[in-house]
């Protein structure tokens, strides 16, 4: 028996659907590389995912060279970042919005050693326990003179941070207790599963750590993510064009003058028909300046970072941005020390103390707030950030006010 073929409208509706459906499975990978089948807030995603599983894989392997796993049970695409130094994005806790420290980001390593032994259940104080043993047995940290002893409100807020993280990835699930109870209580204990189908799928390194002789951070990095790689024109040009797409998929904006030699000359011939695929397949649109390119997210639904967002840290953050556009096209390339930003979301706390939340209105909080302020905008790809301050790059000049235009009298 026949199948019947879609008259010609209706077929070109279904391909629009289809190829629409593609488009959000794709972005929901790039906002959240793991996606799991059993979790609520990934269902209807990760239905997608599974739906066009062949032609994502195909199309993430062959245009970023990134690998993508998809089982009845999880969605995994393993992504390797273009600049493995780039630290604007950091790992931050999501009730307070601190960005992840030096100790943060170690006891996040050495907690996941600990729960890759455990069994299917495990409590906090044990996790607490096996990490300060792991520490003091690690001569590098030591050497260091990195300790932790987990004696004070301090370190244990650290871990209770790290152990956050890990809740948010779906690494562990809470089944009793409270963990602001143990920053204060070292006897408090909370009890978790370990969820193993979601640790074992969280590396994306190409090479075991333990199998990397590279001394320094920077080797170990590169080390841990070498891709094997002919040396030919061809592979050369491929391995440049991987580059560029990962920076075009991953960072909010690319300037010509901080890629390599070989990269910035690739972008300017290819560009347009670099950019062009990736628009069709993502639904984003291409923006190019002088300065720079960039694939902006018309629909919301793939940025970790939204510029503007509403309540205090939004407002403030696009007046800040207003601000160091101003300063640029004042002096372009000019350092803007901290202490003039804080003395600036100083002012503004003045000013808007009836709307903004009282914390961020204290005397003397405007430091740390513009700390968090500027790495908001250094993630947005706004600003550097350097020792003497922070350098406002081309883009943030999308937030410069423009006086306004002077009203023109017609004449009878």
């Amino acid at each position: 028996m026949s199948v019947a073929t879609p008259p010609p409208g209706e077929a070109a509706v279904l391909d629009h659907l289809r190829v629409e459906d593609r488009r959000r499975a794709l972005r929901a990978l790039l906002r959240k590389p793991l996606l799991l089948a059993e979790d609520p807030a990934d269902a209807t995603e990760f239905t997608r995912v599974r739906r066009h599983a062949d032609d994502l894989r195909e199309w993430f392997s062959r245009q970023a060279g990134w690998s993508l796993d998809v089982t009845a049970d999880f969605a995994r695409l393993r992504k390797t970042p273009a600049d493995l130094a780039d630290a604007s994005r950091p790992a931050q806790d999501d009730r307070s919005n601190e960005p992840f420290t030096r100790r943060r980001y170690v006891l996040l390593c050495l907690a996941l050693a600990v729960l890759v032994r455990e069994e299917r259940q495990t409590t906090l104080g044990r996790v607490a326990d096996q990490v300060v043993n792991l520490w003091n047995q690690d001569t590098t940290l030591v050497a260091a003179g990195m300790a932790f002893r987990m004696e004070s409100p301090d370190e244990r807020r650290d871990l209770v941070q790290v152990v956050r993280l890990l809740l948010a990835w779906q690494v562990l699930r809470r089944l009793d207790g409270a963990e602001d109870r143990f920053v204060y209580d070292r006897a408090a204990d909370v009890l978790y599963n370990v969820r193993h189908i979601v640790l074992s799928r969280l590396f994306a390194g190409r090479r075991a750590p333990s199998l990397v002789p590279a001394e320094t951070l920077d080797e170990q990095l590169a080390a841990l993510v070498e891709e094997p790689l002919i040396d030919t024109d061809e592979q050369r040009n491929r391995r440049i064009r991987l580059g560029l797409v990962r920076r075009l998929l991953d960072d909010p904006v690319i300037y010509y003058r901080e890629l390599p030699a070989e990269e910035q000359a690739y972008l300017l011939r290819q560009r347009w028909h670099l950019v062009g695929q990736l628009a069709e397949a993502t639904g984003f649109v291409p923006e190019e300046r002088a300065e720079g390119f960039a694939l902006t997210d018309p629909f919301g639904d793939c940025s970790d970072v939204g510029m503007p967002e509403e309540g205090t840290d939004g407002h403030a953050t696009i007046l800040v941005a207003e601000f160091l556009a101003a300063r640029r096209s004042e002096s372009e390339g000019s350092v803007v020390p901290m202490p003039a930003i804080a003395d600036f979301v100083a002012a503004k706390a003045v000013e808007h103390r009836s709307r903004w939340r009282r914390e961020a209105t204290v005397a003397g909080h405007e430091h740390e707030f513009a700390r968090e302020i500027v790495a908001r905008l250094a993630g947005l790809g706004l600003v550097r950030i350097i020792r003497d301050g922070v350098v406002p790059m081309p883009a943030i000049h999308r937030f410069r006010l423009r006086a306004p235009l002077e009203t023109a009298h017609s004449v009878a």
